[in-house]
């Protein structure tokens, strides 16, 4: 496999080459990194020890000639740049545009006429009924992934095949409440709350990276590939953090919801629903071309299976 993960000095750019790295050497014949970060580049190079497979490409998903150089001679693509944080999205909507829109659709291209074989897309849950700007730019790079395939010709042929995965927010990775609760908490610091009533969905950031690279495989070109995930309440995550086991012993600091921020988000909307399969804990929302399946449901953290604070004191240890 020769395969190129834009966004590559991030969170999950980084634990995909953890595990590509540990497979067997014949598996793995190039892994290269594209990103924008000189150094974060070395930084990565230097944690993985010059391993020979690694390729650093620096670069930038706007620049779609650049892109077409670093994919020469690349079979897989895994699309993780984006521009992430919510409030900044509602501040600078055109940046958010041009990387995760502009830039998506230059992936897309650069994949097509360089050669490529299997291009996926990390997603969000945000990008489910979006009431953001970050959000509202995934659900476009959804949609022009899956719109990918009848672009290459994959539908029924040899093309590029196109297809996404979407997940919640990823406990521990960068942006994330857990390590910054972690650090007030050790330092008797009352933790930020936004809404006492506020759920997510819960993914590690092993599970995320082990499920972009379980789906390659599999993938046909179109699908949405949704995991079955527990939730949590942000007050629940709270307790667990702080050790307490009571609300009013808890310091708390309710800042209230940020510009662009969901009390509950959802996964799978009910419209989607109906091309929704059920596999084991995989929901694979099909391709606008396949026949819908099921009547409408929802899938969103409010509804879904709850970790207690025992639970979540597990998982975060």
């Amino acid at each position: 496999m020769r395969i190129l993960i834009t966004g590559g000095t991030g969170s999950l750019g980084t634990e995909l080459v953890r595990q590509l790295l540990q497979r067997p050497a014949s598996e793995i014949d190039r892994i290269a990194i594209y990103s924008r970060d000189e150094q974060k580049q070395e930084v990565m190079r230097q944690l993985f020890n010059d391993h020979p497979a690694l390729r650093f490409f620096i670069g930038d998903v706007r620049d779609e000639r650049r892109l077409e150089l670093a994919l020469t001679g690349i079979d897989t693509v895994i699309h993780a740049a984006a521009l992430k944080i919510v409030p900044k999205g509602e501040y600078d909507p055109s940046e958010f545009m041009k990387t995760n829109v502009n830039g998506t659709n230059n992936v897309i291209h650069a994949c097509i006429r360089m050669g490529v074989k299997k291009a996926i897309l990390a997603s969000t849950d945000k990008a489910v009924n979006p009431v953001n700007l970050y959000g509202s730019s995934k659900l476009m790079a959804e949609k022009l992934f899956v719109a990918g395939n009848a672009l290459s010709g994959s539908i029924g042929g040899r093309g590029c095949k196109f297809s996404v995965v979407r997940y919640g927010n990823v406990v521990g990775s960068r942006g994330s409440v857990v390590p910054l609760w972690r650090a007030l908490a050790g330092q008797g610091v009352p933790l930020p709350l936004t809404h006492p009533e506020m759920t997510r969905f819960w993914i590690t950031l092993n599970q995320a990276a082990d499920l972009v690279l379980s789906m390659i495989p599999v993938m046909k070109g179109g699908e949405i590939f949704v995991p079955k995930l527990p939730a949590f309440e942000i007050i629940t995550l709270a307790f667990a953090i702080s050790g307490h086991d009571e609300f009013t012993s808890i310091p708390i600091n309710t800042i209230g919801i940020r510009p662009g921020e969901k009390i509950h988000e959802a996964l799978i909307s009910p419209d989607e629903a109906r091309q929704t399969f059920l596999q084991g804990d995989l929901f694979i929302v099909h391709p606008p071309w396949d026949v819908p399946v099921k009547p409408a449901f929802a899938y969103s953290s409010d509804m879904a299976e709850k970790l207690s604070i025992a639970e979540l004191r597990e998982r975060l240890a």
